[in-house]
């Protein structure tokens, strides 16, 4: 969908400029060239395409009357991919790779449960270490994988990590800064689910995302290649440093909690390997928000 629409904005685009090129009165020839000029811009194509509609509504001109034809692409498209983490990390990887590696314009969200969760619940890759799941009933030994950070070694790809329960203004500047960015964009939002055993409550969904980010569990950042161009660091980090609430906030989840009464000795080791690289990814992404800082 994303690439007809484009191929016929640039089709449209053709006509425009062709337009132009021809004997057209002065405030239509003013709005054509104010849209080709903004047309992959929201706010500016949406301001002269309300102009050509106006202007355009009643032209006797053949090519004028083609392009308000068109008038359904004047206004730029956002265009969406949602999906969850077991098809973004996992089965369908390949596929979201392909999209972001292609350079378009297109945004993608993915809804992280760390878990298989419309399948029944079983382990992939976006499982964490030390999570009960299917396929995975004495905790999982091994890391998630860092989606974010592989999909930021692109370099022209937009990259957030958000939990709308931790910061609702970080989410929706990231939700925007991803639609304004001329490029791909991958934005990774922690999505709580019935999978993981909230012992407060699915009602409680909310908090949990405020309490995953205060315990340094889920990182909030934004990469955006954009700053690059103005000279300045493209990564931010918006959540603060781990408060020292990781084991309570394992503790609130059956997914982490249930290998306390199974397997003691193992729910300890596996809790402690959590905290090791808790604490590593943050001061990982840490370095990352300060460098270049000391050369200023």
């Amino acid at each position: 969908m994303m690439l007809a629409t484009k191929t016929r904005r640039n089709t449209l685009a053709g006509k425009v400029q062709n337009a132009l090129d021809a004997k057209t009165a002065p405030a239509v020839k003013e709005a054509l060239k104010g849209w080709l000029a903004g047309k992959d811009d929201t706010e500016e194509s949406r301001k002269y395409g309300l102009a050509l509609k106006n202007l355009l509504k009643d032209q006797s001109n053949g090519l004028l009357k083609e392009i308000y034809a068109e008038k359904d692409l004047f206004v730029k498209k956002s265009h969406w991919i949602f999906g969850g983490d077991g098809w973004a990390y996992d089965i369908g990887f390949g596929g979201l790779d392909h999209v972001l590696a292609s350079g378009e314009d297109i945004n993608i969200l993915v809804m992280d449960t760390e878990v298989y969760s419309n399948t029944g619940g079983q382990s992939s890759k976006a499982t964490p270490t030390g999570a009960i799941a299917k396929y995975a009933a004495s905790g999982k030994k091994i890391g998630k994988k860092d989606l974010g950070r592989m999909i930021m070694s692109y370099g022209y790809v937009y990259v957030a990590s958000i939990s709308m329960g931790a910061n609702k203004n970080q989410t929706l500047k990231a939700l925007i800064e991803a639609e304004k960015y001329p490029g791909p964009s991958l934005v990774i939002c922690y999505a709580p689910c019935i999978n993981q055993g909230i012992r407060k409550g699915m009602g409680k969904s909310q908090l949990e995302g405020k309490l995953a980010v205060d315990s340094g569990y889920w990182p909030l950042y934004r990469y955006n290649p954009e700053l690059i161009k103005e000279g300045k660091n493209p990564f931010i980090l918006d959540s603060k440093a781990p408060d020292g609430t990781l084991q309570e906030f394992l503790s609130g989840e059956t997914r982490f909690a249930a290998l306390e009464k199974s397997l003691p000795e193992e729910s300890k080791r596996l809790r402690a390997k959590i905290e090791e690289e808790v604490a590593d990814k943050y001061t990982m992404l840490k370095m990352m928000a300060e460098v270049g800082k000391k050369e200023k």
